[in-house]
C-alpha cells in the first residue's frame, strides 16, 4: 500500500463516492416512485417537458454542430436524423436500433464526402 490514496484505498473510495452515494438515490426514487400513477398528468406534464428539451437540443446540434460533428455536411446531418427517426419506428421504437442507424449515416457520408 502506497499511502491513503493506494490501491486498496482508491478503490474503496471509488466505491463510497461513486457508487453508494448515487445508489441510496436510486433506491430511495424506488420506494418513492413505485407508488406513483404513470398516467398522472403531473408525469404526463414532466414527460412532455423532457421531451422538448430533447428535441431543443437535437436542433441546437443540427444547427451549430459542436466540434467534429462541425466537418460533417448538414445535408448528411438531417439525413442522420431521418434515417435514425424511420429505423426507430420501423424497429418498434427500439431507440438503440435508431440511434445506430443515424450513426451509420453521419459516419458513411462523412466518409464518402471526405
Amino acid at each position: 500500500m502506497s499511502g491513503l490514496f493506494g490501491d486498496g484505498h482508491a478503490i474503496l473510495l471509488l466505491l463510497f463516492a461513486g457508487f453508494l452515494s448515487n445508489e441510496v438515490w436510486r433506491v430511495l426514487g424506488l420506494v418513492i416512485g413505485g407508488n406513483i400513477d404513470e398516467s398522472s398528468e403531473f408525469l404526463v406534464w414532466v414527460r412532455a417537458v423532457a421531451a422538448a428539451i430533447l428535441a431543443g437540443v437535437i436542433a441546437q446540434i443540427l444547427i451549430s454542430p459542436p466540434g467534429a460533428l462541425a466537418t460533417v455536411p448538414g445535408v448528411v446531418r438531417y439525413s442522420a436524423v431521418a434515417v435514425g427517426i424511420a429505423v426507430f419506428l420501423a424497429t418498434r421504437r427500439s431507440v438503440f436500433a435508431g440511434v445506430i442507424g443515424g450513426e451509420v449515416v453521419v459516419l458513411a457520408g462523412k466518409w464518402w464526402l471526405g
